[in-house]
């Protein structure tokens, strides 16, 4: 304590003027200027670090995020569908039993009609039901059968 009380006088004298009238105002100035020059308590120290730490990895948390996101739209793609066009549905749940082999796309379905915000409304070509799916698991049908049952190849030894 007193050794503080020694640095903060030397910046006093230093500051005021030789009849040392103004002593009291110069020494809100003194006092900031030995906290930060000459030593900071280490909690203080510590605190600062954390937050800057903290704020350091918000902006890395909040540029990656952008990054992301704009990586994201740039690979959607636009797709206009109309109804009474055949298209193909995408099977997300078939991780459950996977095959190497075996296609991801299930189909052919009729669309009944588009919905805002990319939501489709389809219909199996085999029953009347309808559904709703989102409009990027949906892609063209061109044409052509989609072999549903399992089929199987034997290889012959030569």
């Amino acid at each position: 304590m007193e050794v503080s009380n020694r640095e903060v006088k030397h910046i006093l004298e230093k500051t005021v003027s030789g009849n040392r009238k103004d002593w009291a105002g110069k020494l809100d100035d003194a006092l900031w200027a030995y906290r930060t020059t000459y030593k900071t308590p280490i909690e203080v120290a510590a605190t600062h670090e954390l937050d800057e730490f903290r704020l350091h990895a918000y902006e890395n948390a909040k540029l990656y995020k952008e990054k992301t996101k704009r990586w994201h739209y740039k690979h959607i793609q636009h797709r206009e569908f109309e109804p009474g066009q055949e298209v193909l549905l995408f099977n997300s749940r078939l991780k459950l039993f996977p095959r190497k082999l075996k296609s991801r796309w299930a189909g052919p379905f009729v669309v009944v009609s588009v919905r805002p915000h990319g939501a489709v409304e389809l219909r199996d070509t085999s029953s009347s039901g309808t559904f709703l799916v989102n409009g990027q698991r949906v892609k063209y049908y061109w044409g052509g059968d989609i072999a549903r049952h399992k089929t199987s190849v034997d290889l012959a030894d030569t």
